[in-house]
């Protein structure tokens, strides 16, 4: 085949093969384009028929809310109409209460006018009374009026007075019997076991013979005892017995438990004095503590600082007159309970108070502070409530009662000391020291009368006001205190008091 025709012919199959391919996509442009036609005059077609019906329901919605906004402006209508003939009908009303407040306006100043009349006419009718009055007594009005004052006055004091005196009377017999009858409730209630303790102890041996292992050689024993346990151990003509004394009642009672333990052993020589004593001085602290927290347990006293539990527990080994402190401490906290509760006072306060009162007693002291002294600081480092630290000061008077706690806390100390059988003081003693009171105050010139009471912690004096005056009161009752001091031996504090008056008497006859 010839070239050109190699070339020719795929030039002509490729010319006619695009020929082939325009005719067709213009056949198929047209074809597309009649149909886009087609959809496009539907949907204007249907455009029109959706805006006709939009149209229509429009004009529907339309005549509806014009059709609503008429009801609704008749019924605003009909609404108005029914206010203004209520209006109108309250308006009538309105003028016919008027018209009737009118008539009783008027017959009300009829009415005033007439009363107006009346009370000038009353005026005028008591003028001439009082003038009637006035000439037929003799008196105006004012003096009239002062002579009937003065006499209900002098009436009304009379019967005042009479009244406060049958007032008084009552009370002082009321309370009077109300006092016996709380005092002896109390003091009947209770019942206490009387315990009876002396400044020494007698230790019995099994023979003479433990007298000299006791002493030891050259005394060594007895030596190491009384230094380590600060008492004098007294070896007599006394058969198998050997006398402890000291005046401190635990430093006693270890010194006897130690000897009481040394003899049972048999082994006695100053290591195991020292050994033993350690070991007693141990138990005993234990017991004290042990002694203080039955005392709050059986009194039902809780929340105790553990020094106040120990102080209450020393109190165990301590006695005053032969009565043991600690059970004199439970029994004036007992009594003061039950008093408390017969006065409606705080008894928890009272019972702490009334425990806590000799608690001074149980304080290792040099100083010169006596017991209640001791007591209220020890109360304070614990923090006590004020009403307990003023009941333990005031119990003997040191300082003043500041509240019902603190007298009831006096009472209840007074009635378990004073009570029989519990102290050892006998009562020959007790009057006499009584007496030598009165003596030495009445052995001062100027005093006409003297009386110890308060079981002789207070000395009352009765002075005479014309022989001492004022300012010798004070240096007087410093002497008499100061010659009490000086001659008699007694427990505590006692409070001199010296009274001075004036005294006016008359007779009405």
């Amino acid at each position: 085949m010839p070239l050109y025709l190699i070339v020719i012919l795929p030039l002509a199959g490729l010319i006619i093969g695009w020929t082939i391919r325009w005719f067709y996509a213009r056949f198929q442009l047209t074809s597309q384009e009649q149909k886009a036609e087609r959809i496009k005059q539907d949907a204007i077609r249907e455009a029109e028929g959706q805006k006709k019906e939009i149209l229509l329901e429009a004009k529907d919605q339309l005549i509806q809310e014009r059709n609503q906004q008429e009801r609704e402006i008749r019924e605003r209508r009909n609404e108005v109409q029914a206010y203004e003939r209520r209006l109108i009908q309250k308006e009538e009303n309105l003028d016919k209460k008027v018209e009737v407040l009118e008539r009783q306006e008027q017959i009300l100043t009829n009415r005033n006018r007439e009363v107006l009349e009346k009370e000038s006419q009353i005026e005028a009718d008591q003028e001439r009374w009082r003038q009637e009055l006035e000439r037929i007594s003799g008196l105006t009005v004012e003096q009239a009026k002062s002579l009937i004052i003065e006499n209900l006055e002098n009436e009304a004091k009379h019967d005042a007075q009479v009244l406060i005196n049958k007032i008084e009377h009552e009370a002082q017999l009321t309370a009077e019997k109300r006092a016996r009858d709380i005092l002896v409730t109390s003091i009947q209630r209770i019942a206490t076991d009387i315990s009876s303790e002396v400044t020494i102890t007698t230790v019995s041996l099994p023979n003479d013979e433990m007298k000299g292992r006791i002493i030891g050689r050259e005394g060594r024993n007895i030596r190491t005892l009384e230094t380590l346990t600060g008492v004098d151990v007294i070896i007599d003509d006394t058969p198998e017995a050997v006398v402890i004394s000291c005046f401190d009642p635990i430093r006693k009672e270890i010194a006897r438990m130690s000897l009481e333990r040394l003899i049972s052993d048999g082994r006695i020589h100053p290591a195991r004095i020292e050994e033993v004593v350690e070991k007693v001085t141990k138990e005993i602290d234990q017991k004290i503590y042990e002694e203080g927290e039955r005392i709050l347990f059986e009194l039902g006293i809780h929340n105790m600082n553990p020094d106040g539990i120990k102080a209450l527990g020393r109190l165990y080994y301590r006695t005053s007159y032969g009565q043991n402190v600690l059970f004199h401490s439970k029994e004036v906290a007992v009594l003061a309970g039950m008093i408390a509760g017969e006065v409606e006072a705080d008894k928890e306060i009272a019972k702490r108070g009334a425990l806590l009162h000799d608690i001074g007693k149980g304080i290792a002291t040099e100083g010169d502070s006596n017991h209640a002294e001791l007591g209220m600081e020890l109360a304070k480092k614990m923090g006590e409530d004020e009403r307990v630290i003023n009941s333990i000061g005031s119990h003997h008077n040191d300082v003043e009662p500041s509240c019902v706690e603190s007298v009831i806390v006096q009472i209840a100390d007074a009635i378990s000391a004073a009570r029989p059988g519990a102290r050892r003081e006998t009562l020959n003693n007790y009057i006499k020291r009584l007496e030598n009171l009165e003596r030495i105050a009445e052995s001062f010139d100027g005093v006409d009368k003297s009386y110890a009471i308060q079981a002789g912690r207070e000395l009352r004096i009765m002075v005479n006001n014309e022989s001492v005056n004022d300012v010798d009161v004070k240096s007087l009752a410093k002497d008499i205190a100061k010659k009490i001091e000086d001659e008699l031996r007694y427990p505590g504090r006692i409070k001199v008091t010296i009274i001075r008056e004036t005294r006016i008497i008359e007779y009405a006859r």
